[in-house]
């Protein structure tokens, strides 16, 4: 069973009662779900998962006023739930568990994430939070909210960034890839420089996946999920499988089929950005792309930003 899909049952087994049953008072203003961090508030969890950090549990929000009257009662009462269900325990690593279920404030949950209580207002504010603490922030399910705070924030954030915010993380992603991929891998690959070459299409790749999340309008997560979560963009399939050639393929031995791929793939997002019409021209390249984009960014201080800034 999915971690999600197990929180769930047991917060409507357990948890739902116990609030209705101890909380009447307060029930209208305390939130419920799973999200944050950890692979099941992603839905990737598997097999191995459970070897650390998993079983059954939720995530109680609830305004940070009220966790000063009542907060400490309230995780009492969480942790005197059942530890096993349908199976399933908490394993080894409880303590680290308790610090992303039971109890939280709705703005310690943000700021812990995000580093803000609420939803960030200005351009920079949102140009400045990495976009895996957001993919974080909103991951998950919400049970139920009848106040509405938590989700009020968790909305406006998946709402996604600001155009202006967009393009800016876009042209450097492409900026990147042009340097990174384009340019640098073979003229490492020339010098013989193939652990350089290496960190190259590394960082080509990495670019090249954080595109494909914002293209897609979608948070990029932790590294480690990154290419499992890029695999839901069904029109982006092709191009996540040739990112997953250039992690295999050697640089001594395959070194031209990499730089196949990799013009390949900046075809693929330089035709995406025209066709939004954010960029235009026929030449590969993608700096001078990352340039165009940046040219219909009307927000002064992102547009006078460094072109790789933010990557």
């Amino acid at each position: 069973m999915k971690g999600l899909e197990l929180s769930r049952r047991y917060f409507e087994t357990y948890g739902r009662p116990m609030l209705e049953r101890e909380y009447q008072q307060y029930t209208g203003i305390i939130a419920a779900g799973l999200a944050g961090p950890g692979s099941e508030c992603l839905g990737f969890d598997d097999a191995y998962s459970r070897d650390h950090d998993f079983g059954p549990g939720f995530c109680i929000w609830i305004p940070e006023w009220y966790e000063s009257v009542t907060g400490e009662k309230l995780q009492r009462s969480y942790e005197s739930l059942p530890s096993c269900f349908q199976g399933y325990g908490v394993s080894d690593c409880a303590l680290e568990r308790r610090n992303r279920v039971g109890v939280h404030s709705i703005e310690s949950f943000y700021r812990n994430l995000i580093g803000r209580a609420d939803a960030p207002e200005t351009h920079m504010e949102w140009f400045c939070i990495p976009e895996r603490f957001l993919a974080m922030a909103v991951n998950g399910e919400v049970f139920c909210d009848p106040l509405g705070e938590f989700t009020k924030i968790r909305r406006k954030l998946q709402e996604f960034y600001p155009e202006d915010v967009l393009r800016k993380k876009l042209a450097a992603k492409c900026a990147v890839m042009g340097q990174a991929g384009q340019y640098n891998y073979g003229r490492c690959i020339r010098r013989g420089m193939h652990e350089t070459a290496g960190l190259c299409a590394g960082r080509f790749v990495t670019a090249a996946l954080g595109a494909v999340y914002l293209l897609n309008r979608t948070y990029m997560p932790f590294y480690k999920w990154a290419f499992r979560g890029a695999e839901e963009f069904a029109e982006w399939e092709s191009v996540v499988e040739d990112l997953k050639k250039i992690m295999r393929l050697s640089d001594v031995q395959d070194s031209a089929g990499k730089m196949l791929l990799i013009e390949r793939i900046c075809i693929r997002v330089r035709d995406a950005l025209i066709l939004r019409g954010w960029s235009y021209g026929e030449e590969c390249f993608l700096q001078d792309h990352a340039k165009r984009v940046t040219e219909t960014i009307r927000d002064p201080v992102l547009r006078g930003l460094p072109i790789m800034a933010g990557e």
